[in-house]
């Protein structure tokens, strides 16, 4: 946190390193969250690189005691639900989208993981768009329900709502082929 306050305080101050740097640690993060939000490995890579040039021309809006992870998140959480709002009636070609890439060893663990992964995100991209933020900025961005609450500016019952119905929404959609 203190880094990311010196980082912030930097890169206002139109500092080339600090953009780097936030650049560095946040990009892996903010590309998986991305991914999960859109199933689309092309177009997230196109939303963080957004919100990148969004973060460079609001650098005099960035208020060096918020939380710069927090509003990277916002950043790209906002651009995903965009993308999705023009895509709604727009079918994606499997020749558009990258799958994601596995870590499992061996070709049957790789075979089964990837098939679970696709199930997963099958599933995701089922639920309703704030239901699926939620659920993936918490499982895969790890944040709080207070952070995602300030984030969204909804209340804390609601973001548990929204979490617990999309979980259950996934369990029903998975019938019983993956445990959540």
């Amino acid at each position: 946190m203190l880094e990311d306050k010196i980082l912030a305080w930097q890169f206002k101050k139109c500092s080339r390193a600090a953009l780097c740097r936030i650049y560095e640690k946040y990009y892996d993060y903010l590309l998986t969250v991305a991914t999960a939000l859109l199933h689309d490995v092309n177009a997230a890579e196109d939303v963080v690189h957004d919100s990148f040039l969004k973060l460079l021309e609001s650098a005099h809006l960035l208020n060096p005691r918020g939380s710069l992870k927090w509003y990277l998140v916002a950043c790209v959480s906002n651009r995903a639900r965009d993308i999705l709002r023009g895509r709604r009636h727009q079918a994606v070609g499997l020749d558009e989208s990258l799958p994601l890439q596995s870590e499992a060893k061996g070709p049957a663990s790789a075979a089964i993981n990837n098939e679970e992964t696709q199930l997963i995100l099958d599933a995701l991209e089922q639920l309703p768009y704030e239901q699926r933020e939620v659920v993936v900025l918490r499982t895969r961005g790890r944040m709080t329900f207070r952070a995602i609450a300030e984030l969204r500016q909804v209340s804390i019952r609601t973001v548990h709502s929204r979490y617990h119905y999309g979980l259950d929404k996934l369990r029903t959609l998975l019938n019983g082929q993956l445990k959540l």
